[in-house]
């Protein structure tokens, strides 16, 4: 069982829901990032995203674009990351982390020598949302040959493309709740029941729910109708408002998160 399939599988084998926070590296800095995943993993985070610095996000709402600049900024690179991953493996923590980056990251870097040294630092998936189901090959092929999984992203416009797209998936499946980038919402009105239901129609692999989660009732909400809730811009703005005096403030909220998701 690789460790992505971990965090979906209770201690009987059966699947279990899983929360999974998102963090910016580097924002406000990386020894903050450090200590707030190791809380996070201590919360009860099942799996973590890990957010590599980009200057064009364009996933990403304004909440993390911000958080990306302000990265980017402190000077923050590809190889402050991989370093900051085996830091974090260094101090015990076991939940699968995943890279959540761009295209351009990937080849400016190298896909081989990226998946390699990704790996090396303890990685166990990316997510690359600017990569359409076509093209995904060029990349999972490099990722799994050193073990690492492309996560496949599913918006509410894939329509007739969801089973395409999840028949082939690995790790997990990012069902995205909302057109348009990330973001806190006040309400999820995409029918998340079709498009999991297709999910599920095409793969075993788990199926988690993201973008515009802020709530504990809004997490348990998606978590019910998948197998987990993915959370970043509501942590983000945690991280901007406290600073370097934020990782308590995120341990409580992910506690509270996961406890949601793991109830529901």
């Amino acid at each position: 069982m690789s460790r992505i399939a971990s965090a979906f599988t209770a201690a009987d084998g059966s699947r279990k829901k899983a929360f999974i926070p998102f963090i910016t590296c580097g924002d406000p800095s990386l020894d903050v990032t450090e200590e707030a995943v190791v809380a996070m993993a201590e919360a009860g985070a099942d799996l973590i995203e890990l957010g590599i610095p980009f200057s064009d996000p364009t996933a990403e709402g304004p909440v993390i674009q911000e958080a990306n600049i302000r990265a980017l900024a402190g000077g923050v690179t590809t190889d402050d990351v991989f370093a900051l991953v085996g830091r974090i493996r260094e101090r015990g923590v076991e939940v699968p982390m995943v890279f959540m980056t761009y295209a351009n990251v990937l080849f400016s870097y190298g896909l081989e020598r990226f998946a390699s040294a990704a790996a090396a630092a303890g990685i166990d998936g990316v997510i690359v949302p600017d990569v359409p189901h076509e093209e995904k090959p060029e990349f999972a092929e490099p990722l799994a040959a050193c073990g690492l999984e492309l996560v496949s992203l599913i918006a509410p416009t894939s329509h007739e493309r969801i089973r395409e797209i999840a028949s082939d998936a690995a790790g997990f499946v990012y069902c995205v709740s909302s057109l348009g980038v990330t973001g806190v919402r006040s309400e999820i009105t995409t029918d998340i029941s079709a498009m999991v239901e297709l999910v599920r129609g095409a793969t075993d692999v788990p199926c988690a729910v993201g973008f515009g989660i802020s709530t504990p009732e809004q997490a348990a909400a998606m978590a019910a109708k998948s197998d987990g809730a993915i959370v970043g811009s509501a942590i983000i703005k945690i991280l901007a408002q406290y600073g370097a005096e934020a990782v308590p403030h995120v341990a409580e909220y992910v506690r509270a998160m996961a406890a949601a998701v793991h109830a529901a």
